[in-house]
């Protein structure tokens, strides 16, 4: 039974939207502001991380208009690279990538959560409550999504209203109201010693986690009506969304809080709107950032289950997990096993662990993802609704930044082992694929002793 085309153009911009602002633009500057410590910097660090993701966007907006199935980025691995790849990718998202990104979103809802409920999610014995509302909250997403690809798609439409509302509204409040009574914290534009190759590297390892989820919305292709012609436009309208909205957050937060203040507040959003507003902005922002991370928490409980819907359905991985389910018309197996995986890392391991396990383990597949259009464009049935402008330069950029990211990451010493461990986790799908289904496929196709 295959999966029906439901979700109209909206409805997939509300995807990629609401997959990618979670609690990145809310947490992530303080960080970034500690390794960019200077306005300029913290300003570039951003516009690099759009421009990577529009370069990005920009080639899987013509790769998906000419491959609109399930699975997204699975199929344009498969069809450009062929099976390895495309199951190392798989691999990588059931034992890496999706379950630590579950964890990582639905541990900020329970913050937030925690903290609009007037408790601190730092102490105990609330700290131990987090794990167990993110887990359940996991859960509750999976529920909705299990039993149509409406109700899910419904969560995802409010809550990215929601979000993107609330976040604007932050902004303009904080350029109306702070910026008059501050001028802006946005001099010295570059003090000394607040760049650095090593450190705009890792700042960006930070500010990708924040736009990621542009190229989530390619799993649900296979659901998405009349697709040669919304999936181009979906990517494209959702990922300069986006990014607007980030621009406009973090020169908000600079005209009320200067660098080394936006360096030491992990809730920069809160603090900002409470210099600007007092405690009633804290709870706005409060209740913004939980409806924001329980959108982004559905949106990849909406999307990714549909990768392992497409690599069992291509024999890559168990047949029971392609079903679908016959009253809902849901990949209802996979969603459980999704949301399964999601629960128990959450259960035992922190954000951070979470969140850097998930941007590491991903880029590489990105860079396959977007590198596929080299291979398909030398296809003489390649025929793409949709050409990326400043080709090749543009995918060729988005690769580039890839590579320079990775061996970033490799050569720090504060992320060296970590890195080669997530890579290492990727690497072992290697052996698993040619001791299971690449045997098979190896057998299967072996010709006939005569």
């Amino acid at each position: 039974m295959a999966l029906r085309r439901q979700l109209g153009l909206l409805s997939t911009v509300a995807v990629l939207v609401g997959s990618t602002i979670g609690s990145g633009i809310f947490r992530s500057p303080a960080g970034i502001a500690q390794k960019l410590p200077g306005p300029l910097p913290l300003i570039l660090v951003w516009v690099a991380g759009g421009c990577f993701a529009l370069c990005g966007a920009l080639t899987l907006a013509e790769i998906a208009g000419a491959f609109p199935d399930t699975g997204g980025i699975y199929v344009f691995l498969r069809e450009a690279w062929g099976r390895l790849p495309a199951f190392l990718f798989g691999w990588a998202e059931l034992a890496i990538i999706r379950a630590a990104a579950l964890g990582a979103i639905s541990t900020t809802f329970a913050e937030y959560l925690l903290r609009v409920l007037g408790h601190n999610p730092a102490v105990a014995p609330y700290d131990a409550y987090v794990h167990y509302i993110a887990a359940v909250s996991i859960a509750l997403t999976a529920t909705f999504n299990y039993v149509g690809l409406r109700w899910g798609s419904l969560v995802q439409n409010i809550t990215t209203l929601a979000k993107y509302g609330g976040l604007l509204f932050i902004v303009l409040l904080a350029l109306a109201l702070g910026l008059p009574h501050t001028g802006g914290h946005f001099t010295p534009a570059v003090p000394a010693g607040s760049i650095s190759v090593s450190a705009f590297g890792l700042a960006l390892v930070s500010v990708l986690w924040a736009y990621d989820g542009w190229e989530d919305v390619t799993f649900v292709a296979g659901e998405v009506k009349d697709p040669r012609r919304n999936m181009p436009r979906g990517i494209i309208i959702g990922t300069l969304a986006v990014i607007f909205i980030y621009a406009l957050a973090n020169l908000a937060y600079l005209a009320v809080l200067p660098v080394g203040q936006i360096a030491s507040s992990p809730l920069v959003a809160a603090d900002v709107a409470a210099r600007v507003v007092g405690p009633a902005g804290v709870v706005f922002v409060a209740v913004t950032v939980m409806l924001s991370a329980f959108g982004t928490l559905n949106g990849s409980i909406l999307t990714a289950p549909r990768i392992f819907f497409a690599m069992a359905d291509d024999g890559l991985f168990v047949r029971k997990v392609a079903s679908v389910h016959p009253r809902y018309h849901t990949p209802y197996v996979s969603i459980a096993l999704c949301a399964v995986l999601g629960i128990i890392f959450v259960l035992i391991r922190d954000f951070q662990q979470l969140a850097d396990a998930f941007v590491i383990a991903i880029v590489p597949f990105l860079a396959l993802g977007v590198g596929a259009v080299f291979v398909l464009r030398r296809r003489p049935d390649y025929d793409p609704p949709f050409r990326v402008p400043g080709y090749p330069v543009v995918p060729g950029l988005f690769i580039l930044a890839t590579v320079y990211l990775l061996v970033n990451s490799v050569a720090s010493p504060d992320s060296r082992w970590s890195t080669v461990a997530v890579l290492g986790g990727v690497v072992i799908g290697i052996p698993i694929y040619y001791a299971t289904v690449g045997r098979r496929r190896a057998v299967t196709s072996a010709p006939a002793e005569p």
